[in-house]
Order: C-alpha cells, then structure tokens, then sequence
C-alpha cells in the first residue's frame, strides 16, 4: 500500500467485527411474516371447529376464550383482528395435535367427496346404460338386491326423462348403502 492510498484493511480475520451470531439464528422478517400468516390461517380453520372437537384439545384458558368469542363476531374486518389474536395466543402453545386433527379431518372430508362421486358415477351408469351397468355394478356389490336395482333405475330413467328427482335420489340412496356395505369389511379400520 502506498502512502496516498487510505483504503481500510479488511475486517474479515477480525473476529470483533464479524457478523453477529445472534442476528445468524434469528429468522428472517419475511421468515416470522409466513409463520404468522400460517398461524393465522390455522386460528381461522379451528375458528371453524365444532365445540366437541375444541373441547377435546389443549389449549390454553386464553386460547379457548378467545376461540369462544369468536362465534358473535360478525364484520369482516374484525374477524381478521381477532383472527390476528387467536394467532397470537396459538404461538404459544404446541400446535401439532391442531395440525394432526385438521389433516385428519380434510383426509376425512376428501374421502367422502370420493365416496360421493363414486355412487354418483354409478348413478349415471346405472341409469344410462341399464342392464349392461347392473351386472357390472352387482359384480362390485355381491349384496345389492337386483330385482330391487333394477326397480329403481327404471324409475329414476322414468322420473330423469319427466324432469322429477325423486326417484335418482332413492337410486342414489340405496346404492350410497349398498356401496358402503361393500366397502366396509375390508377397507376400514375397526373403530
């Protein structure tokens, strides 16, 4: 270095001047913004819970309290707010047992959806293609009653053809049933 250069040495080997450990394990501003918004998102989802699923998780005096106030708030924005609040008392408690329990219930809820699409699917079989459709679905349903299948989609092709419901709801009904009589020996877990 020469004697007009008065550039400062680096600071690099000084451990002095390094960076901040404590700043090094902090999370960043935007890291705690998307941890607060998730928390926020999981206070409304439990907001949503019937009062016997809240009864039987643990949660705190505060927490309940303010989950309990909840149902007499009504405008939007104040929602929000206190959205804001059941998150913060949230961050404060162990919230994997509310993960595990709203997991379980969307497994629950899409299951159901597959459920009723399926009889749905047999439905529109059923009545569109006839007998064709009825050995295929007594083939996957051995205890259905096939005079009694075949009873309701005659009716449910009469009633579909005049515009009536009635009787595609009685088909969708009774094959709902049969379809879960099918389904349980095997699939489900004992409870």
């Amino acid at each position: 270095m020469s004697a007009t250069d008065h550039r400062p040495a680096s600071n690099a080997a000084d451990p002095a001047v390094g960076p901040d450990p404590d700043l090094a394990d902090s999370p960043s501003k935007s890291a705690v913004k998307r941890d607060l918004l998730a928390l926020q998102d999981l206070a409304a989802q439990i907001a949503q819970l019937p009062a016997a699923e809240l009864a039987a998780l643990d949660l705190s005096a505060a927490t309940r309290a303010a989950l309990a106030e909840t149902a007499r708030i009504r405008d939007r924005r104040a929602l929000r707010r206190h959205y804001k609040r059941i998150a913060n008392c949230l961050a404060r408690e162990h919230t994997a047992p509310l993960h595990t329990l709203l997991a379980a219930r969307a497994a629950q809820a899409q299951a159901d959806s597959a459920r009723h699409h399926q009889v749905e699917d047999w439905r529109a079989r059923l009545i569109a293609s006839g007998d064709q459709a009825l050995g295929e679905f007594l083939a996957h349903c051995p205890g259905a009653d096939r005079q009694q299948l075949r009873q309701l989609i005659r009716a449910a092709q009469r009633d579909q053809a005049r515009g009536r419901p009635e009787a595609p709801r009685r088909l969708f009904r009774q094959l709902r049933a049969w379809l879960a009589e099918a389904s349980a020996p095997g699939d489900e877990p004992p409870a």
